[in-house]
């Protein structure tokens, strides 16, 4: 293809300029999004862009620049400043390409990431006219704060000196909507959004709408709290968070500066041994899949937690060097900078009880729908957020409640966790409804 072409002969003139090895990464992306409010098309939006990036290694010294010209003379200026780039920055003893024997090679994992649609801008309008509609459709909501669609395609096309050349493309589309219930200051917002590779995946507008809407209703003439230990339960929007922090902790970069509270724990039970915590690129039309990763490393489906216990962290070839260990297929990778880390379809597995079981013998508790802020400290751990969501007692919920905190430290937190059973591929970071006992809990 085209697009390969160019790259194998940018690496090819960067060797002939004085790289001793080159890697060169081009993305391509079309998107269009609408947003709507009041009846009315608030704004539209629409981009086209075509970036390459050339790093090129020089002895243990590296250096990227990207461009969006592809004329001849600005490919050749490339090659000429980030050679010099490289010539002039300090020294970086883990830098280089990845290990040839661990590329990619064969044909793409048939994942079905791209969607052969053309999604044009008045379908998008009605897309969110039609949430919009569906969520002031609902008896209590007074307003909605935007309504929102988009649709957009892009290809990743990678080729390495080291003797790998891959190319994949995708789609995706969504849609949301937040509403407003009440009025003055008994105000409350929620929203809801699909996203999928898909059309025929999307919830439907209609959907997303009236979802949005009674949320917003639910959360009407919020009650005090008053302080204290109690369960928690993390609904599935918020819950992939705890992931999230999760995902942070056992990324190699944070493991090799020591600024991970897991950093000594490789091998340790750190969740119940129920649980099991898996990073996936190869699900069908999933979210985060890929058939390799952003250095052409072959890419497998990685149970990062087994039956509670820590196998492994999230590495590239930087920090793999740095660890003394081998990259783990974890490299994520822009135009503008050397590799990074990033995850797949990562997600937790589901537990083996419904939500209603989870909360059955609960007394006293708060089920979390929304979190605030970000008060947590990667390095000790400690878990500290501003929290909204509803009362539960005697195994059922109640009333909602709002500015409530809550508080822990997330190896205990992540030690106490109890899945239930309601896993849903909705994001690209997934996990059931999740308990924790014995939460501090601060009323407002």
């Amino acid at each position: 293809m085209e697009t390969l072409n160019l790259l194998s002969d940018l690496i090819e003139a960067a060797q002939k300029a004085g790289a001793d090895s080159a890697d060169a990464v081009a993305v391509e992306a079309i998107s269009r999004s609408v947003s709507w409010r009041e009846g009315k098309l608030e704004d539209a939006e629409g981009s086209e862009g075509q970036d390459i990036g050339l790093r090129v290694l020089i002895g243990k010294r590296q250096a990227m620049v990207s461009t969006s010209d592809r004329s001849p003379d600005s490919l050749k200026q490339l090659v000429t400043r980030t050679i010099e780039m490289a010539k002039a920055v300090p020294e970086d003893p883990y830098c280089g390409l990845a290990d040839s024997a661990l590329l990619h090679t064969g044909p793409n994992a048939e994942l079905e990431l791209a969607d052969s649609s053309d999604v044009d801008t008045d379908t998008l309008k009605s897309w969110a006219a039609e949430a919009e509609d569906a969520a002031r459709a609902v008896n209590g909501v007074t307003n909605c704060d935007g309504a929102g669609a988009s649709a957009g395609s892009w290809g990743i096309t990678l080729a390495t000196t080291g003797g790998f050349a891959g190319h994949y493309r995708g789609t995706s589309f969504s849609t949301s909507i937040s509403a407003v219930a009440g009025s003055g200051t008994g105000m409350e917002r929620d929203y809801d959004y699909s996203s999928a590779r898909f059309i025929s995946d999307l919830d439907s507008p209609a959907t997303i709408g009236h979802n949005a809407g009674t949320r917003a209703v639910k959360r009407l003439n919020p009650e005090k709290l008053s302080s204290g230990t109690m369960p928690v339960i993390f609904d599935p929007r918020v819950s992939n968070s705890l992931l999230g922090h999760f995902a942070g902790a056992i990324s190699g970069t944070s493991v090799a500066r020591g600024s991970s509270f897991l950093r000594d724990k490789m091998g340790a039970q750190i969740f119940g041994s129920d649980i099991d915590i898996i990073d996936d690129p190869f699900i069908v039309r999933g979210l985060k899949s890929r058939p390799f990763d952003g250095e052409g490393v072959t890419v497998n489906t990685k149970k990062l937690v087994d039956a509670g216990v820590l196998t492994s962290w999230t590495l590239n070839s930087a920090t793999a060097q740095q660890l003394d260990l081998q990259t783990t297929g974890h490299a994520s990778r822009g135009t503008c900078n050397a590799p990074g880390i990033g995850l797949s379809n990562f997600y937790m597995a589901a537990g083996d009880i419904t939500l209603s079981e989870l909360m059955a013998d609960i007394k006293d508790g708060i089920y979390i729908t929304e979190l605030i802020g970000m008060g947590v400290n990667p390095v000790t751990g400690d878990y500290s957020r501003g929290a909204a969501g509803f009362r539960i007692q005697n195994g059922i919920l109640t009333h909602p409640v709002s500015e409530i905190t809550i508080a822990g430290n997330l190896m205990d937190m992540f030690a106490r966790a109890i899945p239930a059973n309601d896993l849903a591929f909705k994001y690209g970071v997934n996990a059931p409804s999740i308990r924790i006992n014995d939460m501090m809990v601060a009323g407002g």
